[in-house]
């Protein structure tokens, strides 16, 4: 063996290596917070000695998770819609049409997206306070929108780019109207790329911290917000209970992620993202 594929042979075994280590790092500490959510208690032992569910029973009560996912789920709700009905139709206006100043808008497009969240964030609560929106479900939804929007267009082109334009032209010449054209005609085409995008803007809005915990009040936390302060509130309360509450986080992150796994390819967005940027 020459000293190049001996090299590579080794390059190869330490990137596994590295793969291993990370996945068995990740499985174990979910493991352990999964473990501990139904563990009696647990101290300097490999398992516990007893496991039970009240804590699930005890953290749905002390953080009122039933209306935590009510808000939660009609924050995630919103944003779907108007991402969509915003999304959808900007993404067949950039995809179908040219225009000057295309290529900087698409620019626009993508920097929400690019960018941390928490840089552009605290801004963007301070102008949704000075309008009296912030601490509301409203500017929870408003601050939402400024990332999943762009996420929408940028699902949503390549899908519009497929359709053949000749598909539209030949549905005018035949008396379709600009409703009878979308509901007919593109809508059905379409429907994959949008239930893609909104079920993976779904997954993203339940996961966004940082928008929501500037922009949110009391009554207006998401899941995720409310986790944050269930860990750093003051007070004792049990680590199972917050570890209970975590796995029920994970869990509905899991369930809406493997869906829209389901229906789109994550590489087609970031293949679109490169050569948006690129361009």
């Amino acid at each position: 063996m020459n000293r190049n594929a001996l090299l590579s042979k080794l390059w190869v075994t330490a990137v596994w290596g590295v793969v291993i280590l990370f996945v068995l790092n990740l499985a174990a500490m979910i493991a352990t917070v999964l473990v501990n959510s139904f563990a009696t208690r647990w101290f300097g032992t490999w398992l516990p000695p007893g496991f039970t569910t009240r804590w699930y029973m005890e953290a749905w009560a002390e953080f009122q998770l039933g209306d935590v996912l009510i808000v939660t789920f009609e924050i995630v709700g919103l944003v779907v819609l108007f991402a969509g009905l915003l999304g959808v139709p900007a993404a067949y206006a950039l995809a179908r049409r040219s225009f000057p100043g295309k290529r900087a808008l698409m620019l626009l497009f993508l920097l929400p997206l690019m960018a941390p969240p928490i840089t552009f964030g605290i801004p963007l609560a301070s102008v949704l306070y000075k309008a009296g929106l912030a601490g509301s479900m409203s500017g929870v939804v408003l601050a939402n929108l400024v990332p999943t929007v762009p996420f929408v267009i940028l699902v949503m082109m390549p899908f519009i780019e497929q359709i053949d334009p000749r598909v539209e032209d030949a549905a005018r010449v035949f008396g379709a109207g600009t409703f009878k054209l979308f509901a007919y005609v593109l809508l059905p085409l379409l429907a994959p790329g949008i239930l893609a995008a909104l079920l993976l803007v779904l997954v993203r809005t339940i996961a966004m911290f940082e928008l929501t915990f500037f922009t949110a009040g009391p009554t207006s936390q998401t899941l995720v917000v409310a986790l944050y302060y269930s860990v750093y509130a003051a007070g004792v309360r049990a680590g199972q209970s917050i570890d209970a509450m975590a796995v029920i986080y994970m869990l509905t992150t899991l369930v809406w992620l493997f869906v829209a796994l389901r229906f789109v390819n994550p590489t087609q967005i970031v293949t679109r993202a490169k050569r948006e940027t690129a361009v």
